[in-house]
């Protein structure tokens, strides 16, 4: 799907000039590919587009004929325009109107669930392919859940770990909170007994086991993010949880927290993190575990991976579908070695 209606190689960015949008840009020329540059600011895409070379199409979410100008001859298009409540569907639905793969890195928790909720049918019906949360939060702890099971599709509990070495948020990952907390109410979101449930009580804290060099550390024990939604969709599991270092916890929320600082010429900050996964299944669990640097700068190599797979049809299927469930996850991480350290159970 794809090249036939488009360049093979030419990808639409909705969102290019964005933090993580830039990221994407640059491994996506990185790996051959050419990028179309979208999004709403026309001085900001110009500006892009000076940079790099790339063509630049203004458009917005209100507007769908512009959208359509955007994805015009492109073989797949990648959203990295939040809040994601606001633009995941209008983008997805120019993608089927184009008849192209649609790929986003949104990490609001509700906005992936209405991705698969509102378009399952109609993807499926058209053989088309909507991956959302292809991102560090909702795609990584998907992969290497799914690659720990092995084969597996069902566990008892998924849990997954985040270690932070800090936490500063782009403009974009405040704006996309701000809206998920108005659409909780002030509550919080869980999920547990098979569904994603709402709370208002305070999470708890707990010490969680990280593998050396990171060891011991007090986190927050329902940190919850976008694996709650990507894990279930494709794995019988009745409990996923999720858990963040309470000092990269407190750093997200905090209104004096910087953003990102670039200590390298790509744009990457110095900021590490690790990802702990433990499955559970009968008496037995499994761990596997991502180590790497600039959890926004890593979603672009995720990204641009899963669009050459898509692209070249090396998928498990069609329709909406998590990382865990489109791809190979234990060859899909392994070709991220340039960009991680992953460890799986032998």
């Amino acid at each position: 799907m794809g090249s036939a209606r488009g360049s093979a190689r030419t990808v639409a960015v909705f969102g290019a000039y964005g933090h993580t949008g830039r990221f994407v840009v640059a491994e996506l020329l990185r790996r051959g590919f050419v990028p179309v540059l979208s999004g709403r600011d026309a001085a900001k895409l110009a500006e892009a587009a000076a940079g790099t070379g790339c063509e630049a199409r203004p458009a917005t979410v209100e507007d769908p004929a512009s959208l359509d100008r955007a994805l015009a001859g492109t073989a797949a298009v990648v959203n990295c325009a939040g809040p994601f409540a606001h633009t995941a569907a209008p983008v997805v639905e120019a993608a089927l109107r184009a008849g192209i793969p649609y790929v986003d890195v949104a990490a609001e928790i509700e906005a992936n669930a209405d991705t698969f909720a509102a378009f399952a049918d109609r993807a499926r019906e058209a053989g088309a392919v909507i991956l959302p949360a292809m991102a560090f939060y909702g795609a990584l702890g998907d992969l290497l859940a799914t690659a720990a099971l092995d084969g597996r599709t069902s566990a008892d509990e998924v849990h997954v770990a985040y270690a932070l070495s800090s936490w500063h948020p782009t403009e974009g990952t405040r704006r996309a909170g701000a809206v998920s907390r108005e659409r909780r109410g002030g509550g919080r979101v869980v999920f547990t007994g098979g569904g994603l449930r709402y709370r208002h009580d305070a999470p708890a804290s707990a010490q969680w086991d990280f593998p050396p060099p990171v060891g011991t550390r007090e986190v927050i024990a329902e940190f919850t993010m976008a694996d709650v939604v990507t894990v279930p969709s494709h794995l019988d599991v009745p409990e996923v949880r999720t858990y963040m270092t309470v000092g990269a916890a407190r750093e997200v929320v905090s209104p004096d927290s910087p953003a990102p600082a670039a200590v390298s010429a790509d744009g990457r900050s110095d900021q590490t993190f690790m990802v702990d996964v433990a499955v559970r299944y009968g008496g037995t669990q499994r761990r596997a575990v991502a180590r790497g640097t600039d959890i926004y700068a890593v979603t672009a190599p995720l990204v641009v991976e899963a669009v050459d797979r898509i692209l070249t049809g090396r998928t498990r299927t069609a329709g909406v579908a998590s990382a865990g469930r489109l791809f190979d996850a234990a060859d899909f991480l392994r070709a991220l070695s340039g960009h991680l350290r992953v460890d799986l159970p032998a």
